[in-house]
């Protein structure tokens, strides 16, 4: 069931992502099978449906030798800004590399108060700071 919530917020999401995307000049990654190339002292978000008026969010975990968190942000799809209960959105984490090197970025979407399970969804984006 998650899955599937996941996977059409994200096409709802796309349609944000590209708008944000274009505004900021940060380049920004909502696959990840792609390998997200970038600068020492560069900036990228990564972009992820979902739904945090259910609880629900993306925890992230990264190493923070290689990566700094810059912001977090969501933003809901109906632009109205306010967070309407089961309104679908978007989760913006915009990283800057610190050092050279390959690291992974690891998102579990899940309820923060609640112990991990098996059901939890999770997303491992690859880094590569030339």
């Amino acid at each position: 069931m998650k899955k599937l919530l996941t996977v059409a917020l994200a096409g709802v999401a796309l349609f944000t992502i590209v708008l944000s995307g274009c505004s900021t000049g940060v380049k920004v990654f909502t696959e990840p099978g792609q390998v997200v190339n970038t600068g020492v002292n560069q900036e990228f978000s990564i972009a992820l449906g979902s739904n945090i008026t259910t609880g629900y969010s993306w925890q992230v975990a990264y190493d923070s030798k290689v990566l700094s968190l810059v912001e977090k942000t969501y933003k809901e799809q109906n632009n109205t800004g306010k967070q309407i209960v089961s309104a679908s959105g978007t989760e913006f984490f915009k990283f800057q590399a610190l050092n050279k090197g390959e690291t992974r970025v690891t998102f579990t979407y899940r309820r923060p108060w609640e112990q991990p399970s098996a059901q939890d969804q999770t997303l491992v984006f690859t880094i590569d700071v030339r």
